[in-house]
């Protein structure tokens, strides 16, 4: 498959978050897309300097502050669009500057490069990833070891379940998935590997999965890599 993007993953950490943002750069146009921009913004905005880029737009795959505190700062200087789903809008009331709103399966282009919408609740009342022709950007929707908390304002066990279904069942397995976090391997594991290796994908009935999700006394949950 000849690609139409480069992604370039940037890991970046305050106090005791770790997380990751990525930068999708579309090889015609040189735009560049960064979702999920947090904590070090000179790291981003070197990063686009010396792949002399312009950013035209920001995903968001939620709304937590850990995804989003950089969006404010790049608006300021870049302008670009931001883009999260209706339903995570909505329900949580966010606000920026430029802010689109998303519906699900809705098709969004960076010059030649396209990326499919895909409503994924659970973590978040409206949560979303981003399927590019060969990569998935899953913020705490998937891990490659698991999946998001469901314990917060709008989260759902349920609908994590029925999300994990849909992943499983509409992404090609080789599309490599990039999460928000990481609890020790790096991003860009293919869909495949998770399959065969995240317990979350394993689990086929909702009740067990819920139970299993809401276990108590879980070890590591915000041990971030």
């Amino acid at each position: 498959m000849d690609l139409t993007y480069e992604v370039h993953t940037i890991k970046t950490f305050h106090r005791g978050w770790t997380n990751y943002c990525y930068i999708i750069v579309d090889i015609v146009s040189r735009s560049a897309i960064v979702v999920d921009p947090s904590w070090e913004l000179s790291k981003i905005t070197n990063k686009l300097s010396e792949l002399e880029v312009d950013l035209s737009a920001i995903l968001l795959t939620h709304s937590h502050y850990d995804h989003v505190n950089l969006v404010e700062p790049l608006s300021k200087l870049f302008n670009p669009h931001v883009y999260m789903s209706k339903k995570e809008i909505d329900f949580y009331q966010f606000r920026c500057r430029n802010l689109i709103a998303l519906n699900d399966r809705q098709t969004i282009s960076i010059g030649i490069t396209k990326a499919l919408c895909l409503l994924t609740p659970g973590h978040t009342a409206g949560g979303m990833c981003y399927l590019f022709s060969d990569s998935i950007f899953t913020g705490d929707t998937v891990f490659t070891e698991g999946c998001g908390i469901c314990e917060d304002h709008g989260s759902s066990a349920e609908d994590m379940f029925e999300s994990i279904q849909r992943v499983k069942s509409e992404v090609p397995s080789e599309v490599r998935v990039y999460p928000g976090h990481s609890f020790g391997k790096t991003p860009g594991h293919t869909m495949d590997e998770l399959l065969k290796h995240n317990i979350y994908f394993q689990i086929d009935k909702k009740e067990h999965f819920v139970k299993f999700r809401n276990r108590k006394n879980q070890k590591g949950i915000f041990d971030f890599k």
